[in-house]
């Protein structure tokens, strides 16, 4: 009977161990696979997505710092980036930005080439579940654009004139003097309002005689330049010195892009402005592209308008993000930008006119440029 007993009480005593043994091996087991499926979704969760960024072109050298900035900033925050160039063909950027959204993005920040062309592929974003955000030019005609992320550009314009204003010392009557007017790409809105803000301080002399327009192109049709291009503008600088100039000089430009500056100053050169006896008039512009700033550091090109995309970009990626997350992001102005179909809610950074007096202190002391880099 004993010996009984002890093999009952060994028994049972092996089955508890085995029953042990099996909880103890498998609750972990079960443990840690439900926890790696969940730590992975907090990281996709983390990670934010994919952002389609599509410019304009890289012929311009503020387009190349604007993507490479976005880019930066979005990656600081988790986002995967998807950076395309058009190079100024409409139809390349409505391809990149359909394969964009083809891809999954969760998001678009667009500058567009023409402000007009995108309603289409817009929809499909839409359709998409993709959200837009108008990069420094406004989408127009379409209702699927969520933000607008750009300067003041009323004030661009504003600045120039205010600049030509003062050199030629207008407001002390002095004159009259001959200026001959540049605008932008007709297809780019930011081209209308950085021309109605000049022209709002110009105005007034053109009025009274104090400045004269011997071509007497002066309509925005008249003196708009496709595609910012410089070649087109130093072609029709060509054509106004041929035909207005041959025996007065022209005393003041208004160019409302550095780009386009450039090209002028091509032309006037040509013709012998800059040497000995027939000084080069002013001639503003904007973007302060390199070129422009060592122009402006040499006594060629006047002054310029200086946008950091530097803070632009981190704007857009503040909106984007908020956007992404679900939440409103922070605007400063509700009321400027009717693209034709609503009025898109924008924030809005302020320009600085730049010049030789203060290029220093406004483009060096900040590091958007350094010192050996303009020659200095």
């Amino acid at each position: 009977m004993k010996k009984m007993v002890s093999v009952c009480i060994l028994l049972c005593l092996m089955l508890v161990s085995a029953c042990g043994t099996k909880t103890a091996t498998t609750e972990p087991k079960d443990a840690a696979s439900t926890a790696v499926p969940t730590t992975a979704a907090k990281t996709d969760v983390k990670a934010g997505g994919k952002v389609g960024i599509s410019m304009p072109t890289k012929s311009s050298e503020r387009w190349v710092s604007d993507g490479a900035n976005m880019v930066k900033e979005f990656e600081k925050l988790g986002y995967k980036t998807d950076l395309q160039y058009a190079e100024d063909v409409i139809e390349n950027q409505v391809a990149q930005i359909e394969n964009m959204i083809t891809k999954g993005v969760n998001l678009l920040v667009i500058a567009p080439i023409d402000g007009e062309s995108l309603t289409d592929v817009l929809k499909k974003a839409h359709d998409a579940k993709v959200e837009v955000i108008a990069y420094d030019r406004l989408i127009k005609k379409s209702e699927f654009v969520s933000y607008y992320a750009t300067f003041d550009n009323f004030k661009v314009g504003v600045l120039q004139a205010s600049y030509i204003e003062k050199k030629l010392g207008l407001k002390e009557g002095k004159g009259p003097f001959n200026i001959e007017l540049f605008a932008g790409s007709p297809d780019d809105n930011n081209a209308h309002f950085f021309f109605d803000g000049a022209i709002s301080v110009l105005k007034p002399y053109l009025d009274s005689g104090k400045l004269v327009v011997k071509s007497k192109q002066t309509g925005f049709e008249q003196v708009a330049t496709l595609r910012w291009d410089g070649s087109v503008a130093q072609s029709r600088m060509d054509n106004l010195l041929s035909k207005n100039y041959a025996s007065e000089k022209v005393d003041a430009i208004l160019s409302p892009y550095d780009g386009i500056s450039i090209g002028i100053l091509s032309s006037l050169k040509g013709v012998g402005y800059g040497s000995a006896g027939k000084t080069l008039p002013v001639i503003t512009g904007q973007d302060a592209e390199l070129a422009s700033v060592k122009s402006i550091i040499s006594g060629e090109q006047t002054q310029t308008v200086f946008k950091d995309t530097r803070e632009l970009a981190k704007k857009a990626v503040a909106i984007a993000d908020s956007v992404l997350k679900g939440n409103k992001a922070e605007v400063n102005d509700t009321k400027t930008y009717n693209n034709g179909v609503k009025v898109v809610p924008a924030y809005l950074l302020e320009p600085v006119s730049v010049d030789v007096s203060n290029y220093e202190s406004i483009l060096v002391t900040s590091g958007y440029y350094t010192k050996d880099k303009l020659g200095k």
